[in-house]
């Protein structure tokens, strides 16, 4: 974090100190004003194209590890863990039921069941639970 922010501190003194400069020049009438505005101009597009490129470069996310401790502590079960899966692609419980091949009685009873275990009461905050959980992507 330090890095960073001597980092851009470097980059605004530059940037400042450049201004300044041009600045000066400028009023010394030293070059013609279109110069001027073609170096400022210049130093603009040169600025976003780097900061496009930093801010879109990312580092490839790593492959999806299941907490295997967290998915033992639960006490989540594998069909559990498939319903939860088909939770979070939002399937409905007939959805769910067609796809795992289950009735979709038994779906309301593993859903209710990860609901106690995840301390959850909606949907939503059992997936975001599971995934802060790293218990799905």
């Amino acid at each position: 974090m330090t890095r960073t922010i001597l980092l851009w501190a470097l980059v605004l003194a530059a940037g400042a100190f450049a201004l300044q400069w041009l600045q000066y020049q400028y009023l010394a009438r030293a070059f013609p004003r279109e110069i001027y505005i073609a170096i400022v101009g210049g130093g603009f597009a040169a600025g976003g194209v780097w900061v496009g490129w930093k801010l879109s470069s990312r580092t490839p996310a790593a492959p999806f590890q299941r907490n295997a401790a967290a998915l033992a502590s639960l006490g989540l079960t594998g069909q559990e863990l498939r319903v939860l899966e088909r939770l979070a692609a939002g399937q409905s419980n007939k959805e769910i039921a067609r796809t795992l091949g289950l009735s979709p009685n038994t779906v309301k009873t593993h859903v209710a069941n990860l609901f106690a275990k995840l301390g959850a009461s909606r949907r939503t905050q059992a997936v975001n639970t599971a995934r802060d959980l790293h218990l799905i992507p």
